[in-house]
């Protein structure tokens, strides 16, 4: 069995505080401008070291605003901190307590993914293969028909007929 990636679940985890925060009302205070960064954060997914990631829908554009900040934002120990430290003012008010909560489990995650020594990559896109081209894989059409039963064969006998 492979050895668990636990910034996959960080990840998860704070993008839904984040959503949490963001949509709880918190707008009026720090809970609001702590959602807005959290989710800045982390739309984009780090790439796995196994096997393939799927990337988010728009995700190429917030991977180079997150790779700008270099390892202010790769290094999850400084995630850690950052999200313990968004997770307190935003608990300050009631109707981000969700929201907070959740922010803490997701720095615990990340320090967890820290001391493992995981980090954020940014998902490269591949360069695209070249496709041949249907000129190119067939180089000549077939000039016969495809073989068929003689026209006997093909005929149903009297016997087959009446079941």
């Amino acid at each position: 069995m492979g050895q668990i990636e636990w910034a996959m679940w960080a990840n998860e985890q704070a993008l839904a505080a984040g959503l949490s925060e963001c949509g709880s009302g918190g707008w009026r205070g720090a809970g609001g401008v702590a959602g807005v960064l959290v989710c800045l954060l982390e739309y984009p997914r780090s790439k796995r070291k196994k096997g393939s990631t799927m990337e988010r829908c728009g995700q190429k554009y917030m991977t180079a605003v997150v790779k700008v900040f270099g390892p202010l934002t790769r290094n999850y120990y400084i995630r850690a901190i950052l999200h313990a430290a968004l997770a307190v003012p935003a608990g300050f008010l009631l109707s981000t307590i969700l929201g907070t909560v959740c922010l803490g489990i997701a720095s615990g995650i990340y320090l967890l993914a820290a001391v493992r020594g995981e980090e954020w990559r940014p998902i490269e896109q591949k360069p695209r293969e070249r496709r041949p081209h249907v000129g190119d894989t067939i180089k000549q059409p077939p000039s016969n028909p495809p073989p068929r039963p003689p026209a006997d064969a093909r005929k149903k006998q009297p016997a087959e007929l009446g079941g």
